[in-house]
């Protein structure tokens, strides 16, 4: 009986090669040390956002800010979500759960969706609503204040975030909710400026129905790319024809099939794949050596290799 690499159970060589393919690539394994302290800060900062931006747009009649804060809070819950996904995602795996917890990172960007696009169904239905009951009294000046506390609150928590959310479909949720509550709140600012020099309430309504429009599209685009990678498609930046290019590149390598590639969570991509090689060519240790190098590379941390015979 020989291992998914070749060697027999209990070679030496065998032993190394599954040590090597439980270390980590440094970008990818490797907890974010400042991830748990991003979600923290920023639901906290966005709660807080979200209870004055209520209490400041019923107080002063803006529907636009309200909408504003419902967003605000549905961004608290999508963060939690997102929060406690990613703590699952750094348990150990278990016998039961032999890949891990990585999946509910996934699982947590599909609810982060959904959340958006209820949110967007509420700010039109509210928006379109209130055009038709015609004008009402706004107080623009506090609710032009509350509006830049909400521009502010959320792009300095979106930069919590930093810059390596683009491999990690559930951090990209996060700040996409973050970066969306942003512009939802210039929106509401410069409707409240409009309101304030024109006298044009249902400026205010309208802008709520636009916000909720333009909310909309981004959650579809997220829901669409959590169910792609719910799905077991190859994840986004990973070429398969590089991949097989890669393999097929090896010393003594001829031929390669059965490649599979899938995301073990919203940051970690794993892949198997048959190899043919010339025995002797070259020793199967140093291949697998440089296959898991060359892998890496292409952001595939987790890779099992079959050599086989030409």
């Amino acid at each position: 009986m020989s291992t998914p690499h070749g060697h027999p159970q209990g070679h030496p060589a065998a032993q190394e090669a599954l040590a090597i393919q439980r270390q980590p690539h440094p970008h990818q394994h490797q907890h974010r040390a400042g991830s748990p302290a991003a979600f923290r800060w920023s639901v906290i900062l966005n709660s807080g956002l979200s209870g004055l931006q209520l209490v400041v747009g019923f107080g002063f009649g803006s529907l636009a800010l309200v909408s504003d804060a419902i967003h605000n809070l549905g961004d608290v819950a999508g963060l939690l979500l997102g929060w406690g996904a990613e703590r699952l995602s750094t348990r150990p795996a278990s016998g039961r759960f032999t890949y891990g917890f990585g999946r509910s990172t996934q699982l947590a960007s599909l609810v982060n969706a959904v959340l958006i696009l209820m949110a967007s169904a509420v700010l039109v239905v509210e928006g379109l609503q209130r055009l038709g009951r015609g004008g009402h009294s706004i107080d623009s000046l506090p609710v032009a204040w509350a509006a830049a506390a909400g521009i502010a609150v959320n792009l300095f928590s979106a930069w919590l975030f930093g810059h390596d959310h683009h491999h990690d479909l559930n951090r990209r949720a996060a700040r996409l909710h973050l970066l969306g509550d942003a512009a939802v709140s210039v929106a509401v600012l410069v409707s409240a400026i409009v309101v304030g020099i024109t006298r044009l309430t249902w400026v205010d309504s309208l802008t709520a129905v636009v916000v909720g429009l333009a909310v909309g599209s981004s959650g579809w685009k997220l829901l669409r790319d959590a169910m792609v990678v719910a799905m077991d498609a190859v994840p986004a930046g990973i070429d398969l024809a590089d991949v097989e290019r890669c393999l097929r590149d090896l010393p003594g390598v001829v031929d390669v099939h059965h490649i599979h590639v899938w995301g073990m969570s919203t940051s970690q991509t794993a892949l198997t794949a048959h190899v043919k090689r010339v025995p002797g060519a070259v020793d199967d240790m140093e291949l697998l050596h440089q296959a898991k190098r060359d892998l890496a590379t292409l952001g595939i941390a987790h890779s099992t290799l079959q050599l086989e015979p030409a």
